[in-house]
């Protein structure tokens, strides 16, 4: 190619985790990247599903790289189920010449699915990226069924983007040649992340007065969902034990969801004190909390990456995550970065939380050394592995 690769990216919506990306990508003098959006949802503040609760993130999204938001109903759609996003839109935009490639996040909405069919008819190539792997939970026949009909829909797509180890051994699982899967590490902003959670001590005891913890003592943090799949109220429970058996802690569960009265209830009927709920916070605020806490927490099941994960080794404070969680076998080193856990194992979770309580330098040895991990888990990685995948799909015009 003697120009830059033109590359068109399907999404749903503006998302806080993948536009930094395309601004990133964009930055490369050899890409152009359009995101193809079905939907403003994450910008006009909609409902989320899983927060219940109007979520505008307070980010920029579309600053950076071109975007094209799909027909007037863009101002209307609200992601839900495979067929609330189906925008015919997709099809002539993909087919106007315009772009040399198609990236295309995962089969959840039926626009994907019209994007393939756009792009194969126009005979470019497609790109796959998704956060599936091996050991997310499925109904047997509905796996069956699903990985039948991928392993079918596959031979159509040139190139997949692997997020990490266990979504590359997926991709293999169905079949995938090695010499079609290029390694996309699935990041997030790590410099604005690094840079914010870069607090001075006494900005650090501000933001633990502004939320009420306590300067005195070790904050382990919940910053997720409160959805049953997340297990949030096994947290809860683990420092209910560690509390009985002595040792000191506060508890600082951030964000809402199904299960909050429920989580504030099992506060109350275990008589504990040191739990703290504070709330959605938004992505500006973030930083901060983190920096401002000395022990991660996601005892997830079923969680096919964890990008909180990403965002809270950045603040450089060791991680406790379930071993169903997907960043795990990249980003979580048992006993050298944090630990792992079974997920549903209150015992287990509670015997990780207490050796990082009884230990002040190995939370900071173990943090440093999350961090340094995540230098190099960047967008740099992924503007390689992209480039790569551009480089032998993309045929000289």
């Amino acid at each position: 190619m003697n120009r830059a690769f033109r590359l068109a990216v399907v999404n749903s919506h503006p998302i806080q985790y993948f536009a930094p990306l395309y601004a990133n990508l964009s930055r490369d003098p050899a890409l152009e990247v359009t995101a193809l959006y079905c939907s403003d949802f994450s910008l006009r503040g909609a409902i989320d599903p899983g927060f219940k609760q109007a979520v505008t993130w307070d980010v920029d999204l579309l600053s950076g790289y071109r975007s094209v938001f799909l027909g007037e109903n863009a101002k209307q759609r609200i992601p839900a189920g495979f067929w609330s996003l189906i925008c015919p839109q997709v099809w002539p935009e993909i087919r106007s010449g315009h772009y040399d490639a198609v990236l295309l996040h995962g089969y959840n909405y039926a626009v994907n699915i019209l994007a393939l069919l756009a792009a194969k008819t126009k005979k470019l190539p497609v790109l796959m990226r998704s956060e599936t792997h091996l050991g997310l939970h499925r109904d047997g026949w509905k796996r069956w069924i699903r990985d039948a009909m991928l392993s079918i829909a596959y031979r159509f797509v040139d190139g997949f983007l692997a997020i990490g180890k266990a979504n590359r051994a997926y991709y293999r699982a169905l079949g995938v040649p090695d010499n079609k899967i290029f390694d996309v590490p699935y990041t997030v902003d790590n410099d604005r992340f690094i840079a914010a959670a870069a607090l001075a001590p006494e900005q650090r005891g501000q933001v633990r007065k502004k939320y009420g913890l306590p300067i005195d003592e070790p904050v382990v943090l919940y910053a997720s969902k409160f959805m049953r799949r997340k297990h949030p109220d096994d947290v809860i429970r683990a420092v209910a034990r560690l509390r009985d058996e002595g040792h000191i802690a506060t508890l600082f569960m951030v964000g809402t969801g199904e299960m909050e009265h429920e989580l504030r209830d099992l506060t109350s009927s275990l008589a504990i004190r040191n739990v703290v709920f504070g709330g959605f916070l938004n992505q500006a605020e973030l930083p901060n909390v983190f920096a401002a806490s000395d022990i991660f927490v996601l005892p997830s099941e079923n969680e096919p990456w964890g990008l909180i994960v990403n965002e809270v080794m950045c603040a450089g404070i060791p991680v406790v995550v379930s071993d169903e969680v997907g960043c795990v076998p990249d980003l979580v080193k048992d006993g050298v970065n944090g630990y792992h856990m079974k997920a549903g194992d209150i015992g287990s979770l509670a015997t990780a939380l207490e050796k990082l309580l009884a230990d002040a330098s190995l939370r900071q040895r173990m943090g440093a050394a999350g961090l340094a991990i995540m230098r190099g888990w960047s967008y740099e990685q992924g503007r390689q592995g992209i480039t790569a995948a551009l480089r032998q799909c993309v045929q000289p015009r």
